[in-house]
């Protein structure tokens, strides 16, 4: 999907490079600047609706898609949440922006979480939606059910070396497909055409696989970070047909200003599938409006 093919108006493409890396980043909107952070297998296009939704709230949202996925560049390492926390600290500079909020879903919950604690003067309110986090939350059981499976196999399967490539070479759009399938609720509202396009591309799926070969750094990390609470006020969103109150735990004893919410009739990818509840938590924590 070409950018010129997406049917939204307002929004603004931009790329900036750091370390010689191309960023992809959408904004909308202006006012303060809200940096919206998707995970796996999704790009920037999934924050859409909340993009627009923050813009027409007189706030200025960008959305990236961070290294190796969407249309930024997929560099050969560097996917350990410390290494691209930094990375794009280092875009939002060069976009002008010292001091914003972020929100951070599924993978870009892990990079939040590293960007408020390597950079805390820089992070003023932090949204954690749908993950756990390595280092903070216990690492899953092998043995448990299938039912209970389906968030968890592909931890170890996406860290294997080389097999997962040999597997789905040819095979990407299955993959994620299956991926969106399963994790999601709704699953009409999820833009699964423009996922499967996106990892279909040559080395995306090698990228989106590197994040998961990064845990075990980004675990040690994590441990450190751990050793100092967040200060800034944190709100974590799980949703019912996923990961339910896990966003929430995993941050407990993380955050001094902690609070959770956790959206109905939703799977995991929460800002397509309910953006309407998703935005009636977030507004009202961006705004410092007290539940």
């Amino acid at each position: 999907m070409h950018l010129q093919d997406h049917p939204e108006t307002g929004f603004s493409h931009d790329y900036v490079r750091v370390d010689g890396n191309r960023i992809h980043c959408v904004s909308a909107g202006a006012g303060r600047p809200v940096l919206l952070i998707p995970g796996w297998p999704q790009t920037w296009y999934a924050w859409r609706h909340v993009m627009s939704a923050l813009a027409a709230q007189g706030y200025l949202a960008i959305a990236v898609d961070p290294p190796g996925t969407g249309h930024s560049d997929r560099p050969a390492g560097g996917y350990d949440t410390g290494t691209v926390a930094c990375i794009l600290h280092q875009a939002m500079a060069q976009l002008g922006h010292a001091n914003f909020d972020l929100v951070g879903h599924d993978i870009g919950m892990w990079i939040g979480y590293a960007m408020a604690s390597d950079f805390p003067g820089a992070i003023g309110k932090l949204a954690l939606a749908e993950a756990v986090i390595p280092g903070l939350a216990p690492a899953p059981p092998i043995f448990v059910p299938p039912e209970d499976n389906i968030f968890l196999w592909h931890f170890m399967f996406n860290q294997v070396h080389d097999l997962p490539e040999a597997l789905t070479a040819g095979k990407e759009r299955e993959y994620i497909g299956f991926m969106l399938d399963k994790w999601s609720y709704r699953r009409d509202r999820v833009a699964a055409d423009v996922y499967t396009e996106a990892y279909a591309t040559p080395g995306a799926l090698r990228a989106g696989f590197a994040y998961y070969r990064a845990i075990p750094e980004t675990i040690r990390q994590n441990l450190l970070r751990a050793a100092s609470p967040l200060a800034m006020p944190v709100l974590t969103i799980g949703a019912e047909h996923a990961t339910k109150d896990a966003p929430l735990l995993t941050m407990q004893g993380r955050a001094l200003d902690l609070r959770g919410a956790m959206i109905g009739d939703s799977g995991h990818f929460v800002m397509e599938e309910n953006p309407d509840d998703f935005l009636a938590h977030l507004l009202p924590f961006l705004e410092g409006i007290a539940d």
